[in-house]
């Protein structure tokens, strides 16, 4: 038996107007997913348990079985883990992303609203070049120095920073993707005394970055500027259980974000890097399901994870996710259940939205989502299609971390 997780980041949502009262899921068309749901299993799963942000971080932990109320110290050191960066006892990891802020040269730092948290999803050179300009400033390198922070280029909008010899105590730092087209001051770094050194770092990034030869290059090709840096997901040192040890299984994991590499890495499963995939809608998906193949030829357990429809929706892009949605069918779903039967392979597999992401908002909600857990050993009768109100219909679990594996692994 070959066992898949599925897992297309954000692709759950509320009924959205402009589809006549429909999600995106049940607008799309998705024949593959559709046929195999008729036959298999469907209900929903919270796996952002009350209490703890609504994301990626707590939902795709809390998926792999590891419940993120023990595990979970912040985003970014399950990232940092992804890159082989050490996050030892002391030091606070962040995400450091790359961000657009309006031009608006009449408004002070604070008044100005937050466009991109992606700095329009800014191309991985763009991205390392502008970064590494930054902390070689020589005002803001003494300012990070100052600070005891150093930065770790993410090849994307994600770079990560380590701080040493500073407190996260009382400090308040707030996800950019959720407050796009809002004015910053009430959502900049605060609290304790960190979180007005981290403030200051922004401010003075905004300022050297702002006119920055590179990013007015970007603005005459159309391109939104990445004029300024975003501090959040803090997090301390991290550990995960072994997966073999808890589920009997070994593989690896197939993604284009660090979260998902970091997860693998510090869980014992193998981080799969695919030449061409961004976490973007325009990625390389025939790679990703070459790579899933490819472990699972040599192991039993794989897990693909695709961020667009995340992606697409923090960006307004309806349009997008939508198409995000179609692809994970056609071009993910569709190949990867004829190779397997090619193969004489059975198989289960486990395929659900970590957490929805709202149209309505562009930001994350923590209610259950949907999942559909196929096996190509037997027919349910079911006779559903994958959505959110079907899923409402079979089985609920109130906490993922006890039940997804689980029911994958069939224990």
């Amino acid at each position: 038996m070959k066992y898949l997780l599925f897992i297309g980041d954000g692709m759950a949502d509320n009924p959205v107007a402009e589809l006549g009262g429909k999600t995106p899921l049940e607008y799309a068309s998705i024949p593959t997913i559709d046929a195999l749901c008729a036959k298999g299993v469907l209900g929903s799963v919270r796996n952002c348990p009350a209490g703890l942000p609504a994301g990626s971080d707590t939902a795709i932990t809390s998926i792999f079985g590891c419940d993120p109320r023990k595990y979970y110290t912040g985003r970014a050191p399950l990232e940092a883990a992804a890159s082989g960066i050490s996050v030892k006892a002391g030091d606070i990891a962040y995400r450091c992303n790359m961000v657009a802020y309006e031009d608006a040269s009449d408004k002070a730092f604070e008044e100005k609203r937050i466009l991109s948290h992606s700095a329009g999803s800014i191309e991985a050179e763009d991205s390392d070049n502008i970064i590494a300009a930054l902390f070689a400033d020589p005002e803001f390198a003494a300012a990070a120095q100052a600070a005891g922070m150093t930065v770790n280029p993410g090849h994307s909008f994600r770079h990560i920073a380590v701080q040493s010899g500073a407190s996260a105590e009382g400090m308040k730092l707030i996800p950019p993707h959720d407050h796009l087209g809002e004015v910053i001051g009430p959502l900049l770094p605060s609290g304790g005394s960190n979180g007005p050194v981290l403030r200051e770092l922004m401010a003075l990034a905004h300022r050297i970055l702002d006119h920055h030869p590179l990013n007015e290059a970007r603005r005459a090709a159309g391109k939104m500027p990445a004029n300024g840096v975003w501090f959040w997901a803090e997090g301390t040192a991290v550990e995960l259980p072994d997966f073999a040890d808890a589920f009997g299984h070994r593989g690896g994991v197939v993604s284009a974000v660090p979260l998902c590499h970091g997860i693998a890495a510090l869980t014992g499963l193998e981080p799969i890097f695919v030449e061409g995939a961004t976490g973007e809608l325009e990625t390389n998906l025939e790679n990703k399901v070459a790579a899933v193949i490819k472990v699972l030829e040599t192991s039993d357990f794989a897990a693909l994870h695709v961020e667009a429809p995340d992606e697409c929706t923090h960006n307004g892009d309806l349009k997008g996710k939508l198409q995000s949605i179609e692809w994970l069918d056609s071009r993910c779903m569709a190949p990867l259940t004829q190779a397997f039967a090619a193969r004489g392979w059975d198989y289960r597999i486990l395929f659900l939205s970590d957490h929805k992401t709202l149209t309505a908002t562009r930001g994350h909600d923590g209610d259950p989502v949907p999942f559909m857990l196929y096996d190509s050993t037997k027919d349910t009768g079911l006779g559903l299609s994958y959505s959110e109100a079907n899923g409402l219909k079979g089985p609920c679990y109130d906490d993922g971390a006890a039940t997804c594996m689980k029911l994958l692994f069939d224990l």
